[in-house]
């Protein structure tokens, strides 16, 4: 700007415009070419300073806070947003007799309080006088446009309202300011004695971080303020005492403004941040930037009157309380409101001046009585009918200079209680009646009543009588008048604040709407454009009107009319309840009766009064005889909606008011555009107002013009007038044709094709659309018409915020001064939702610019079609789904195609038969948004036809047609795939309050869903069509151990590391006492007589009784004894020699120690076995005489517990009777607990071992182990492996013989008998023995026990620990000492053990590391182990995705929120290396990839005891085929990795590298599906947490016959149909699995072991044969039309299950997606940077349509013996936009296309499912469920 040729160039330039030779419009656009030509930055026109300006532009406020002051007549005013680029013209204004108090709407809502004013003014109470202004303008709007006439009125304005903080000249309106000036002034306590406020001031410095002063973006003007304490400090309770609830602000933000759930976080225009940046893609190109700019808006051209005498301006009345003492001065006598009952008679009327008089009564008790400072908020609570006592409370409150908060629903009573605590409302008015029905529901349902709140009853207040010569008391009111609370589409309760200011501007609106609607005039001569003086009409002029409403008075629009608009314009409101409404007849009777000239009514009601017409009109005409129905009076039938049902009015028009004598039907339809979240107001319906040429935009399509140019003979009016009458201010006028009036109603047709990517594509208009109405494809939309006057318009997209193009859908954002500005105490919201700010990009600029503007969301949308709104329905009420084709050169980019649910709603209500209502909404899973459609339908009531009668049984089958139906239906007309359909009963989905009627709430049926507590009977789904990325494994019928699948993981690996540990040997172990080696010793029985001989005379068995105390300690020297007795008594008396087997069946006590090494010293086979459980005997009985037969037992030795047990009549006849079936002879039963005395030792009896029994073919001891399914594994362990166990366990948790060793659980096998039985022995150290059975009575005497004797090592088992937890707290002991509690884990650890066990551990002084997991075996009891890695597990969270595919990908659980967390086992012991091997191919596994675990240890067993199976002894000959061949391997069939971490635990804290396992779950328990692998321990996770009516590991999944089944254990059993959807949808969403089959059992029906284990076996084994007692069973896969309903369920109560088809689908038309896992592999070496890409074939492995796939999907029927036959039938394809991906199959036919179930035996050959007797058994043996160790995991595929 310094070069003197630009300054001289602008200077001329400013002089042109002040000689007046260029306008405004032309100044800007050279200014700007100017600088552009200067490289300069366009500055906004706000931004500097005219000489020519009669204001002040807009600058950067001078004080630290600047606030919006409309109403000071020097306060800056909003620039025009519009580029000087644009041509559309702008006019000046006309300001002659402008309706004044038009304003911003933010600046209707400035504080009541002040809190934060602190100015002049202050020394006159609060009194302003007013301001003489000599050059303020009447109207400024957008100063930067056109003013080239200003009119100035030189005026004082008397102002005296004490909380007022601004005055606002008369006319003067400011749209959007986002830049406050002026002075705030003191506030003080009106005259009728509310005591001196305390004035507050505002932190300016300390302003909160989410409203940030600065930051605007694009070069705006100024900086944006804070507005929530400026604007909004009124209702945001900053002001008041107490602040505002700590609820208010919790609540959630509408979900419609965030963006899809789980995206990033959203975007909001609060703090002027701009959109995410878009991708290059995205980018509009250059010089291509199409926006539709926000509509300017439009004037009222002339003044509003007082329609009762037009000589009084309405501007002339701040507030309703002063128009209401005007009304009963000046019309006291006529009617204010009629009620009418349900017959349509009078029951209650009131006049003007009896309701003033009543409303002043109410206002003077609250002032006398109440104690209440003005600005305090008072609940109103009455009935819809009780109109006039509303409306008297209310203007009461109006008078009172309280905020009145009306409470429609006193019934919620929490709803209630929310509202008076949120708005700290002390007093409440109501009615006597009410109070007593409110005062019964609460003793009803016993409640108490709300705290701090004072109730009157208004109807015994009377009427106001002032003395003689004392006048009313002066109105002196707060800038708020009430607050309207209201639900939003997600059921979130929220009051909307309304101002005196903002009610007032709304009136005035209203009323010139009103007041310019053409009345009939047939019987008037005067032209309709012929106007008086004042700009009103001549013709059909009525001196006030008369409204018929059955609206809800309280809120909304019912309110604004019924009560507001009302007093404003002093009308006659004649009330009437909505049934009353619908009677037949009565509705025309009534209108007919009072000559009512506005209706206010609704779709629905309407359509049952015209429809009943239609049906039997003389019920009508003839409803009173002595009155002839007359519709001559309406001049508006006023219709509340948000979307425009254009068809109905044509039969609302032409086929009721114009047969009941209304010549202007067609003009009288006039729907309202409002919005009831946002305090009701109208922001469009039509009118005569004129002046839409200003608006900007066009008015007529360009196919228009060119009909009138080629329309050379057809009449055009003269131009320059308007159809109001008035001459165009525009140069040169405008001409129209003479057929077309802008105030019709237009109706477009919108290609519905184009309507689903959100382009407006119109396909005729006005009465061509209506004639072409029913052709294919097409959408019919009505108009609500322009936006009201003074509002402003965009339409902007409600995800990026950007302005849309003009022939794109979009949100409706809207601002007018006749809106409210926020919330009541939500400031995030206000803001968010109130205060938005749409972004536009400029060309050349790639970064979207904040244009400077703030607008309302309303949540609509919808377009603008020449002026006028469109509205297509709520962002909410539109589905989302992925096309199912991909456009070429489009691979990469995804294409959705957009619903909007009436369209949908409406087709379904027009084609399906028994509908009653319907909705429908998608919800996002598994990354798409997939449709669901609720019905409700009299098909799926059971209500019982007749009282008292029995339940209607549901026709299964007809529900079922009607869900096929509505797919059907939907696909042919909208190409909508369908992903479920639900039926319930009429009226049982969530509804929502509007306008008193209840209306189905999508998003209360969405909250619902995903809650799964929707009443619904049935459930249907369509997977097939509507779930596209299923992903696909590389090899989908060989799984992910094949030669294919493994191929593509090593050359994604290639390079990284063989997983397999380190070994640590230990040759020798030596005794921390004697230095000897413990490694000379060939048995524990040499050990035991060598300790015997070392330490005879200490203590080497303890037994601790239930409450802690010791037993009878017995020494080394006496355990000598006791075996030796007990071995004397086996060899001698029950001649048990070397090799026999021996059954032990001991209590946890010192007989079973004396027994076990008797039998090892003896040489005798000893199989220990756990007592029989009397509750499980048909159990535990079968088990124990199998062990016989197999094991050939020569005798059962007992206990005399034991031997009590077994001889109890119920047991003991149970063995004999299960010992004659299966012909077992039952050995003789010897009680070893009274032995003979004797002194002599082992050694002195000669009981010695032998060489031969310490060799390594020789069998010492058996250890069985029990899955839940209460199947067999039986190991054999030589003397060899039980010195290695012992070995390996001593030196890996450092033992010494200076710390005792503590038994108790599980004694029987792995570390339970170690523990108990060896350890002791092995390191010299006491054993304190405690019996399980006092642990489970008495938990603390284990942990008093630890603690007392100060044990180092400890073992316990999840269970025992979570008993623990439940039932004992930590106190009376401490753990100090206790340094390694090992927590035996045969799988997976659980990830909530080791939290658990800390935390109620702590206060005991339990060290975190001590809280120690290990991997135990059936074939090694400690393969790894924590003990005394001195960390705290090591948590992994894996890529689900990578997992399924064999591979293991760390990721982030903020990025991946469905990753899997897994924790380490520790490290291997001492003497033991893994090995993570490829099952299959037996090559070690790359880092990266999780196979197979591999062990070899001294601790491993050697055998299966008892087994033939080859496979079983292959298991103990694993050879590497890429490793050392000198390893022999133990297979485990456990899956799991060994992984690399380093941690800070060394010297000085230096990182210290360690190899750790982790676990993931046996092999046999996987399942694969398309190639990938399952584990069900995940999906039955999800399940369990999906939904609260499911049983805590009530869930099992396993897959029989292909298909994947889902039992489910719940506790309640109604509609179950509900639960459905959201199962399968959390399996779907988290592991990209649709299941086959949901089915529900009861509580309790689900088989469990005695430690509440699913028993999986016995369930795949009863769902196999048919034998699961279910309640319900569900097909999800069923594709096609199955006409079989078969129930193998049982009937519960008489009542048949909801059982729908049994079927699946083994090929499914479905699409192969691209590979969703981008896979880069973290590698322990780092020596790869960059992300590892799948090969080419890995990720596109697609087969094309010749490689055997068939154009049909086959569907499983049930033939007559109840088997599934696969049949082929042909499936209905929509029709295809583009080139399709090819499809692939799920499962392979025959050539036949159909084939038996088949089944895979254990010898892994195929057999059809008719072997009924094998099967189930095979099945288990299959599926591996219960445990891989005797099972061929190979195969479980």
């Amino acid at each position: 700007m310094d070069d003197p040729e630009l300054q001289a160039r602008l200077a001329a330039l400013d002089s042109e415009l002040e000689e007046g030779d260029i306008t405004q419009k032309g100044y800007e656009k050279r200014r700007t070419l100017l600088l552009a030509q200067y490289n300069l930055p366009l500055e906004s026109p706000g931004s500097t300073s005219h000489r020519h300006s009669s204001f002040q532009t807009r600058t950067s406020s001078q004080s630290p806070f600047s606030r919006n002051d409309s109403n000071s007549p020097h306060s800056p005013r909003t620039m025009s947003m519009r580029p000087e680029s644009t041509h559309n013209p702008i006019t000046p204004t006309s300001m002659s007799g402008h309706y004044s108090s038009s304003m911003s709407r933010a600046s209707t809502l400035l504080s009541a309080t002040q809190g934060w004013e602190n100015g002049a003014g202050g020394g006159d109470g609060g009194q302003r006088q007013g301001y003489i202004h000599p050059l303020a303008p009447q109207h400024l709007r957008n100063p930067g446009g056109s003013n080239s006439s200003v009119s100035t009125v030189p005026q004082i304005l008397p102002h005296s309202r004490d909380n007022s903080i601004s005055l606002q000249l008369p006319g003067m309106h400011v749209r959007n300011p986002s830049d406050n000036s002026g002075n705030g002034i003191s506030s003080q306590r009106d005259s009728y004695g509310y005591p001196q406020q305390q004035q507050l001031q505002y932190d300016y410095n300390n302003l909160p971080a989410d409203y940030p002063l600065g930051g605007n973006v694009g070069g705006g003007a100024s900086p944006r303020e804070n507005t929530m304490a400026g604007y909004f400090s009124d209702f945001t309770a900053q002001g008041y005492a107490g602040g505002a609830p700590e609820q208010g602000y919790t609540q959630n933000m509408m979900n419609r403004y965030s963006g899809e759930p789980g995206m990033g976080p959203p975007f909001s225009p609060s703090v002027t941040i701009p959109p995410p940046m878009l991708s290059s893609a995205d980018l509009p190109p250059p010089g291509a930037v199409n926006y539709m700019l926000p509509l300017e808006p439009r004037d009222v051209p002339f003044a509003v009157h007082d329609p009762h005498n037009p000589n009084i301006p309405m501007s002339g009345f701040d507030n309703l309380a002063a128009v209401l003492r005007h009304r009963s001065k000046t019309n006291p006598k006529q009617h204010a409101y009629i009620v009418l009952d349900t017959k349509g008679k009078e029951m209650a009327a009131i006049s003007w001046e009896k309701l003033a008089s009543r409303a002043e009564k109410v206002a003077q008790v609250i002032r006398d009585k109440s104690n209440l400072y003005r600005g305090d908020r008072v609940a109103l609570v009455y009935r819809d009918v009780e109109v006039i006592e509303f409306a008297v409370a209310l203007l009461g409150c109006f008078i009172a200079g309280v905020v009145a908060v009306p409470i429609n629903n006193p019934e919620e009573y929490q709803k209630l209680n929310h509202i008076l605590t949120s708005t700290q409302a002390h007093l409440a008015l109501t009615t006597d009646n009410n109070l007593k029905v409110f005062q019964r529901d609460l003793t009803t349902q016993k409640l108490s009543w709300p705290r701090g709140v004072e109730w009157w009853k208004t109807n015994e207040f009377g009427s106001f009588h002032p003395k003689r010569k004392e006048d009313v008391p002066p109105l002196q009111v707060p800038d708020l008048a009430y607050i309207d609370f209201s639900r939003s589409p997600t059921g979130d309760l929220r009051g909307v604040v309304m101002s005196h200011r903002t009610i007032m501007h709304q009136m005035g609106c209203l009323s010139a709407i009103i007041s310019t609607v053409p009345a009939d005039n047939s019987k008037d001569t005067f032209h309709p454009s012929l106007r008086d003086k004042t700009g009103l009409p001549m013709s059909g002029r009525a001196m006030g009107e008369t409204l018929v409403s059955y609206l809800d008075p309280r809120q909304g629009i019912g309110m604004i009319f019924g009560v507001l608009l009302a007093v404003y314009g002093g009308q006659t409101t004649v009330w009437l309840s909505q049934a009353t409404a619908t009677t037949s007849g009565l509705y025309a009777n009534v209108i007919t009766r009072y000559k009512a000239t506005l209706c206010l009514a609704d779709y629905p009601a309407l359509k049952i009064v015209a429809y009943n017409y239609q049906n039997e009109p003389m019920v009508t005409r003839n409803y009173q005889k002595k009155l002839t129905v007359d519709f001559s009076t309406i001049r508006f039938m006023l219709i509340d909606a948000l979307t425009v049902d254009a068809e109905f009015h044509e039969i609302l028009a032409d086929r009721w008011l114009r047969p009941l004598k209304n010549t202007r039907a067609r003009d009288v339809v006039a729907p309202m555009l409002c919005l009831p979240e946002h305090g009701g107001m109208v922001i469009s319906m039509r009118d005569w107002l004129g002046g839409e040429e200003r608006m900007g935009c066009a008015l007529s399509r360009p196919e228009e013009h060119e009909d009138e140019d080629s329309s050379g003979g057809e009449e055009v009016e003269r131009p320059g007038v308007g159809i109001n009458g008035y001459s165009s201010l525009l140069s040169g006028g405008i001409a129209r044709e003479t057929g077309k009036k802008v105030t019709e109603l237009t109706e477009v047709l919108l290609d519905k094709e184009a309507l689903k990517t959100n382009d407006v594509i119109v396909l005729a208009i006005g009465e061509e659309a209506q004639k072409r109405a029913g052709d294919p494809g097409t959408v019919r939309v009505g108009t609500f018409g322009y936006p009201i006057p003074d509002a402003t318009l965009a339409v902007v997209d409600p995800e990026t915020f950007l302005l849309c193009s003009p022939n794109v859908v979009g949100e409706i954002w809207v601002d007018s001064p006749s809106l409210s500005g926020g919330f009541w105490a939500l400031p995030k919201q206000t803001e968010s939702i109130f205060h938005a700010r749409p972004y536009k990009f400029e060309e050349g600029n790639p970064n979207p610019v904040s244009l400077d503007l703030e607008f309302l969301r309303t949540g609509l949308l919808g377009c603008v079609i020449e002026g006028k709104i469109f509205v297509l329905g709520l962002y909410e009420d539109r589905l989302r789904q992925k096309v199912e084709w991909v456009e070429e050169g489009a691979e990469g980019r995804e294409e959705f195609r957009c619903f909007f649910v009436q369209h949908l709603v409406a087709s379904i209500m027009k084609n399906i038969p028994k509908i009653f209502d319907c909705s429908a909404f998608d919800v996002f899973v598994n990354d798409e948004h997939l449709p669901i459609i609720l019905l409700e339908s009299q098909a799926a009531s059971t209500a019982p036809t007749a009282a008292g009668g029995v339940a209607k049984q549901l026709d299964i089958a007809l529900l079922d047609q009607l869900s096929e139906r509505c797919m059907d239906v939907l696909l042919e007309e909208h190409h909508l795939r369908v992903y479920c359909v639900m039926i319930t009963a009429p009226n049982t989905l969530p509804r929502v309050l509007k306008n008193g009627r209840r209306e189905i709430g999508n998003i209360l049926c969405n909250k619902e869903f995903g809650a799964g507590t929707l009443p619904c009977v049935h459930v249907k789904f369509g997977v097939h069509r509507a779930v596209l990325n299923l992903p696909i494994g590389i090899d989908p019928s060989g799984g992910i151990w094949s030669p294919l699948a493994t191929q593509a993981r090593q050359e994604i690996l290639m390079l990284q590391e063989k997983q397999y540990s380190g070994v640590d040997y230990r040759e020798v172990v030596i005794d921390d006492r004697t230095s000897t080696p413990l490694t000379n010793f060939s048995s524990i029985v040499d050990l035991l007589q060598w300790r015997v001989a070392r330490q005879s005379e200490e203590l080497s068995y303890c037994t601790i009784d239930t409450r802690g105390k010791e037993g009878k300690g017995v020494t080394w020297k006496k355990l000598d004894t006791k075996i030796a007795a007990v071995a004397s008594m086996m060899k001698n008396k029950w001649k048990i020699k070397s090799g026999d087997h021996v059954i032990l069946i001991y209590t946890h006590s010192e007989d079973f120690v004396y027994a076990i090494h008797a039998c090892f010293c003896l040489g005798v086979v000893a199989v220990p076995l756990a007592p029989l459980d009397q509750n499980r005997l048909p159990e535990d009985v079968p088990a124990l005489l199998h062990m016989i037969k197999d094991f050939d037992v020569k005798a059962i030795l007992v206990n005399a517990e034991v031997d009590h047990l077994l001889k109890s009549k119920p047991v003991s006849t149970h063995m004999k009777q299960t010992a004659a079936v299966l012909k077992a002879a039952i050995p003789p039963i010897h009680n070893t607990a009274k032995p003979p005395k004797s002194n002599s030792g082992c050694r002195d009896l000669g009981f010695t071992m032998k060489p031969a029994w310490v060799q390594p073919g020789f069998l010492a001891l058996v250890w069985t182990y029990w899955t839940p399914d209460q199947r067999r594994i039986a190991v054999g362990l030589g003397h060899d492996t039980i010195m290695g166990i012992c070995k390996v366990m001593k030196e890996t948790c450092q033992m010494t013989s200076s710390r005792p060793v503590v038994g108790c659980v599980r004694s029987i096998s792995g570390v339970g008998f170690v523990y108990s039985l060896l350890m002791g022995v092995f390191v010299g150290a006491p054993t304190y023995l405690v019996s399980p059975i006092d642990f489970a009575q008495n938990p603390h005497s284990l942990f008093l026990t630890l603690s007392r004797y100060k044990i180092k090592d400890t073992y316990a088992t999840p269970q025992m620990l979570d008993h623990a937890i439940m039932n004992m707290p930590a106190k009376g002991f401490t753990m100090h000492e206790l340094k390694n509690m090992m927590i035996a884990c045969e799988g997976r650890p659980r990830s909530d053990i080791f939290q658990r066990v800390r935390l109620h551990f702590a206060g005991a002084g339990l060290d975190r590391t001590a809280i120690n997991t290990i991997y135990s075996h059936v074939l090694n009891p400690m393969i790894a182990s924590r003990s005394y890695m001195c960390i705290e597990p090591i948590e992994l969270w894996l890529d689900p995705k990578a997992l399924r595919r064999g591979l293991v990908y760390p990721v982030d659980v903020d990025t991946c929120p469905n990753a899997l967390l897994v924790q380490d086992s520790g490290m291997v012991p001492v003497s033991t290396q893994v090995a993570i091997v490829n099952p299959e191919t037996s090559l070690l596994c790359h880092t990266g990839e999780y196979g197979e675990i591999w062990v070899e240890s001294e601790a491993c067993v050697k055998t299966f005891y008892g087994s033939n199976d080859p496979f079983d002894v292959e298991r103990f000959n694993g050879k590497t085929a890429d490793g050392d061949p000198r390893i022999t391997y133990v297979r485990t069939g456990d899956l799991g990795f060994l992984h690399t971490v380093s941690r800070p635990i060394g010297p000085g804290g230096a990182q210290v590298e360690m190899q750790i396992l982790f676990v993931l779950g046996a092999i046999g328990e996987t399942f694969e599906v398309n190639g990938l692998s399952h584990f069900p321990v995940d999906i039955e996770h999800s399940v369990e947490g999906c939904h609260r009516n499911i049983v805590n590991t009530g869930s099992a999944v396993f897959q029989a016959g292909g298909l994947v089944v889902v039992l489910v254990e719940v506790k309640v059993k109604s509609y179950l149909a509900s639960m459905v959807p959201v199962i399968v949808n959390a399996i779907l969403d988290q592991h990209q699995l649709v299941v086959d089959i949901v089915a529900f059992v009861g509580k309790g029906d689900f088989p469990r072991s005695r430690l509440g284990e699913k028993q999986r076996g016995k369930i795949l084994a009863s769902w196999v044969q048919r034998k699961m007692r279910t309640i319900a069973q569900f097909g999800i896969r069923d594709t096609d039309r199955s006409v079989d309903h078969h129930d193998h369920s049982d009937n519960m109560g008489g009542r048949p299950s909801t059982v729908l088809d049994r079927t699946s689908t083994i090929m499914m038309n479905e699409k192969a997606p691209q590979l969703n896992i981008n896979l880069p592999v973290e590698l322990a070496d780092n020596e790869l940077n960059s992300p590892v890409e799948l090969p080419t074939h890995y990720g596109n492995h697609s087969p094309t349509p010749d490689e055997g796939r068939s154009e049909h999907h086959q569907q499983w029927t049930e033939d007559n013996s109840g088997y599934g036959i696969a049949t082929s039938t042909a499936e209905p394809t929509p029709p295809p936009k583009s080139r399709k991906r090819p499809s692939i199959s799920y499962g392979s036919t025959n050539e036949g296309g159909s084939r038996p179930l088949m089944v895979v035996g254990a010898d892994g050959t195929d057999r059809p499912h008719s072997d009924y007797d094998q099967y189930p058994t095979e099945a288990i043996m299959h599926m591996q469920l219960n445990d891989p160790d005797t099972s061929n995991y190979g195969q479980a595929r």
